[in-house]
């Protein structure tokens, strides 16, 4: 014969599987409006947390190998072997940045072999600011790739939870209705209604508030970077144009 406390906990099981069961039922018994709500954001959600594994990895690959060639940078005492190590370092965006500054210095240098009296550096827009064109034009490419998708989230943490807050007023609108069609006032008759419709906020806050940390997260780290490419191209151009003096 089961004690007492075999029937208890066999109870509370049960009870448990049924309020589980119930959830389960409210969201398939809602209405087509509520649903396509629910799809729209559980798309959202599933988007946002992909694109957050994503740009997990491609931050943080971005910052070692930036850490990396900023090492690579100040051990060396030549800028060709700097660029050579540059090449296997493609995620780093100041690696990135310090090959298109090396790039426009040998174009410079070489104009300047080829005119050592200056005219085509006068005509050309003044030798070393080229240098500082091409480092910010680098900079601004980089800093939009790594921004690249950020967007999307932003927008999932801003308009989610008023998608699921226009799932909930339709929700409780209906439940309402019905209770006008049934002539009761009993709250049973309304409480299925209200909570397949609480289920669309909790829903949209369960896409939102993940979005919104990760892109504060990410937007504090890109922000990490740009003034790490800012702070490196103002120490090259430094380099530059004392070697470029000479």
């Amino acid at each position: 014969m089961p004690s007492f406390w075999s029937l208890e906990l066999l109870a509370q099981t049960s009870s448990l599987a049924t309020r589980q069961q119930g959830v389960l039922d409210l969201v398939r018994g809602s209405g087509p409006l509520v649903q396509a709500v629910l799809y729209v954001l559980v798309f959202f959600s599933v988007v946002s947390w992909g694109i957050i594994f994503y740009k997990f990895r491609q931050v943080r690959a971005a910052k070692i190998q930036s850490a990396e060639f900023i090492k690579i940078y100040w051990d060396s005492q030549s800028l060709p072997s700097v660029y050579d190590d540059s090449r296997e370092l493609k995620l780093s965006p100041v690696a990135q940045v310090f090959r298109a500054g090396y790039k426009e210095l040998l174009r410079v240098s070489r104009r300047k072999k080829e005119n050592p009296h200056g005219e085509i550096l006068t005509t050309d827009l003044g030798g070393v600011e080229n240098v500082d064109r091409a480092m910010r034009r680098a900079t601004t490419l980089e800093i939009t790739k790594l921004e690249k998708a950020l967007t999307f989230l932003a927008t999932t943490s801003s308009t989610s939870p008023f998608i699921g807050l226009f799932g909930t007023v339709w929700g409780i609108m209906n439940a309402f209705r019905g209770l006008s069609v049934t002539h009761t006032s009993s709250i049973q008759a309304v409480a299925p209604g209200i909570a397949e419709a609480l289920i669309a906020t909790a829903a949209g806050l369960f896409a939102a508030i993940p979005a919104l940390i990760a892109y504060n997260h990410f937007a504090n780290r890109i922000k990490i970077l740009a003034a790490d490419m800012d702070n490196f191209s103002h120490e090259f151009l430094n380099i530059a144009e004392r070697d470029f003096v000479k």
